[in-house]
């Protein structure tokens, strides 16, 4: 692809950031900053800044600039692309990118105004915008271009979204901030609860990674974590098991559940036939839970299965969405 013609899409999200040109993964980096507090000056970004997260003096700021999905910091935003299309184009960038970048279903249009004036003040030529359960159900391939009904469930860092597509728009859609930073949080009240042990939110996912699954699992695994103890304030180990982790999601998988539940009910019932037919698709982070798609089922008593690129499918979407722009135009956000 000659360079003068580059078109690309991005996943702008709570946890990571993934940057795609056509089917090809260019950059995927955690959506994490440092920051010099003094100045307000950007001094690293991705995982050179998440490995600076509780292990910095005062004077350095470890932050997420974006909260369930939306900006919550504008110029460190922009700042973050600009280095983001800076690596992905080449520092002479003589010829600037089109871009797709995703929000969430539901935000304001402020909030939309925000990252496209963000992408554009980051160097890009043309900036357009794709709610993210459009560009996840491009990204997997599903038959969106037709009258026929389609459901996504995209489980982020900061938001989990459902949503049934058909004629490449959403029919229906509910965000909720029920995702995996609030699976996170629910693992820190369960160890602190039962153990008296203080742990950060990097412990608690890899708790959630390792051995973290939505439904009791006839194998069990087990973890041993390092936590301070709420009442010496000193460092004291502890040992989860798989069965615990269960018991600690079962409240936000409950929120997940629920707001996949209100979106089938505002679906008009020839697309729900169309669903049962089909399935629900499951992407995003979150979708690699442990029998996730088990717990969905049955939630939802609709079979429900995880995707081939769970991860990437937004940003491949967002890619394949600059390409076919023309046909999505009525469905796009207005900015």
């Amino acid at each position: 692809m000659p360079a003068f013609s580059r078109e690309l899409g991005i996943d702008l999200g709570t946890m990571n950031t993934i940057v795609a040109e056509g089917k090809q993964i260019l950059l995927q980096e955690p959506t994490v900053v440092a920051i010099v507090v003094e100045e307000q000056k950007m001094v690293e970004w991705g995982r050179a800044a998440r490995d600076m997260y509780g292990r910095v003096p005062d004077s350095i700021e470890v932050t997420r600039p974006l909260h369930f999905g939306v900006i919550a910091d504008y110029e460190i935003t922009e700042n973050l692309l600009k280095d983001l299309i800076k690596k992905v184009t080449g520092p002479m960038m003589i010829f600037r990118p089109r871009v797709m970048i995703t929000v969430p279903y539901g935000v304001t249009s402020v909030e939309s105004r925000a990252v496209h004036e963000a992408a554009l003040g980051a160097g890009s030529r043309e900036v357009y915008l794709i709610q993210q359960p459009l560009a996840a159900a491009l990204g997997v391939d599903l038959p969106i271009g037709t009258p026929s009904g389609n459901m996504i469930i995209c489980l982020g860092g900061g938001t989990t979204q459902a949503a049934v597509l058909a004629m490449n728009g959403i029919v229906t859609a509910e965000t909720s901030r029920t995702a995996g930073l609030k699976l996170d949080e629910a693992i820190i009240a369960y160890v602190r609860k039962k153990y008296g042990l203080i742990i950060g939110q990097p412990t608690a996912e890899l708790l959630k990674i390792k051995i973290g699954a939505a439904i009791p699992q006839d194998e069990q695994k087990s973890m041993e974590i390092q936590g301070q103890d709420q009442v010496t304030g000193l460092p004291r180990p502890a040992n989860l098991t798989t069965d615990e982790i269960v018991e600690a999601l079962q409240d936000p998988l409950v929120e997940m559940i629920n707001t996949s539940r209100r979106v089938l009910e505002k679906t008009p019932p020839e697309l729900i036939s169309d669903i049962i037919d089909r399935g629900v698709a499951l992407c995003g982070g979150g979708a690699l839970l442990r029998s996730i798609d088990k717990y969905l089922t049955k939630g939802l008593g609709i079979p429900a299965y995880l995707v081939d690129n769970p991860v990437t499918c937004t940003a491949e979407g967002a890619a394949r969405g600059v390409v076919i722009r023309e046909a999505l135009r009525r469905n796009l956000p207005p900015v």
